[in-house]
């Protein structure tokens, strides 16, 4: 079994905001699947399903953010699961918005959650699919509701998507699901080979 966790912060509040692009993810794979992550296991919200032909827990954590590896931790626990069967899914402010990348190991990069996944379980030694939600600085002026947001940042994490930001995000939740895909049928160095090219625009990691 793989444990398949997206990290975000529960409350309707946060629900179309930059920072849950990983729980964003997660419930497409889930609606893809024909489930829906309502499962109370732990401190998270789950369901299983079956994903490029292996039996797979969707993992939504209920922790908030910062304590995203509380939940981690528990489930891989009790389900006797390595780290190795562990792929996480959440936002990259260093990433263009509507780009992916998906890394074996790493830093937190400053991701209070996977530096929380990482603080926990004691190892850096897991596999994650970061999605690009970076805004360029031209574009952190207006939200849709007139509000100014400045570009990166807490306040823009966690503020509502514009409709045009989610427009691109719709496209690229797509592309996590096949990436995850690709993990689970290929192994991690065929996926990355398939989804970590580099950007129209040039930019890089």
């Amino acid at each position: 079994m793989k444990l398949i966790v997206g990290l975000g912060n529960p409350g309707i509040e946060y629900q179309f905001t930059p920072h849950n692009a990983g729980f964003l993810a997660v419930d497409r794979i889930a609606e893809d699947c024909g489930v829906q992550v309502v499962n109370r296991r732990g401190k998270a919200m789950t369901a299983k399903a079956r994903l490029a032909g292996e039996e797979v827990l969707l993992v939504k954590p209920d922790t908030f953010m910062n304590l995203s590896g509380l939940s981690v931790k528990a489930l891989l626990e009790e389900l006797e699961l390595a780290a190795s069967e562990l792929i996480v899914i959440y936002d990259e402010l260093a990433l263009p918005l509507g780009t992916l990348r998906i890394r074996e190991r790493g830093s937190s990069g400053g991701h209070n959650g996977a530096k929380s996944v990482s603080g926990v379980l004691g190892t850096e030694e897991w596999l994650r699919v970061r999605i690009g939600v970076g805004r360029s600085p031209k574009d952190g002026a207006a939200l849709d509701d007139g509000r100014e947001v400045k570009a990166g940042g807490k306040d823009y994490l966690l503020s509502p998507m514009s409709k045009r930001e989610l427009v691109v995000m719709d496209e690229v939740l797509d592309r996590a699901k096949l990436a995850v895909e690709a993990v689970i049928a290929k192994g991690a160095k065929a996926a990355m080979s398939e989804f970590n090219g580099v950007p129209k625009d040039g930019a890089t990691e």
